[in-house]
């Protein structure tokens, strides 16, 4: 799965990297988390209309999809990620993969590597493009409205299986489009879901690499470059515990839309 990412790319990198028409200022965000606004990109009007430029807007988006007929948010799962393996035929994605692909602009992603050894600590990764500073995740957006009529942009990132580099870390990893690829994945109106489907695969060896870093970024909390901060690799320290006597998971601290 993909659970906390960062972007960090200029907003100029962006503009040029994603052909955008146009984007507000970008700030730095090193630990971005579940029901957080990100930032996605959208093929434009323009495009949409047949035009050849390949001009496409940002927006912001909740990270946390919410399918439309959800009458009542609180009694519906957190979709932060979406199989890319069963999203075509899944109710709750089923629409989106057909009107409205997005691409997740980032500059890496973390996961955890979860030892089998029962209190046996997790260490986190930071994981990079080992060339360039920006990135493309596959996604799904929906406009969920409530009954007072007030609506909310949602979104998730779509998952594939783990690349042999990714492994060894964890089984998931997500959907990387590449920049010559962008047009078809967000053109909804010619290319059916089922003409993207080469798309949805993992990228190859090679592409990342995973820095290992602290337990830092498990409180949403901190929001700075120290958790970036490269560390020794350590699995075997035992993880602390909760009050139950549990391993204790990373904070949330998320905040809701709802």
């Amino acid at each position: 799965m993909c659970g906390r990412f960062a972007l960090l790319a200029k907003t100029d990198l962006a503009r040029e990297f994603f052909s955008l028409a146009e984007i507000d200022d970008l700030t730095e965000r090193y630990n971005i988390a579940p029901t957080q606004p990100i930032v996605i990109v959208v093929a434009s009007e323009r495009q949409e209309k047949g035009s050849n430029l390949p001009e496409r807007k940002a927006m912001l988006v909740r990270w946390g999809f919410m399918p439309g007929w959800v009458k009542d948010p609180r009694e519906f799962p957190l979709l932060i990620n979406a199989r890319a393996e069963t999203a075509i035929g899944k109710a709750s994605f089923k629409a989106a993969m057909r009107h409205r692909r997005i691409l997740v602009p980032a500059t890496g992603f973390f996961e955890w590597r979860r030892p089998p050894e029962k209190g046996a600590k997790s260490q986190a990764y930071f994981i990079r493009p080992k060339k360039g500073e920006i990135v493309a995740f596959a996604g799904l957006m929906e406009t969920w409205s409530s009954a007072d009529g007030s609506e909310v942009d949602t979104g998730a990132i779509l998952t594939t299986a783990a690349n042999n580099d990714i492994a060894r870390i964890h089984d998931r990893m997500p959907v990387v489009i590449r920049p010559e690829d962008f047009s078809r994945w967000l053109d909804c109106k010619t290319q059916e879901p089922r003409d993207v489907l080469d798309l949805m695969k993992p990228i190859e060896d090679g592409f990342f690499e995973a820095i290992p870093v602290s337990d830092r970024v498990n409180k949403v909390a901190n929001m700075g470059p120290e958790i970036l901060e490269p560390v020794e690799e350590v699995i075997a320290a035992p993880a602390p515990k909760n009050d139950k006597g549990a391993d204790a998971p990373p904070s949330s601290g998320q905040l809701s839309l709802f």
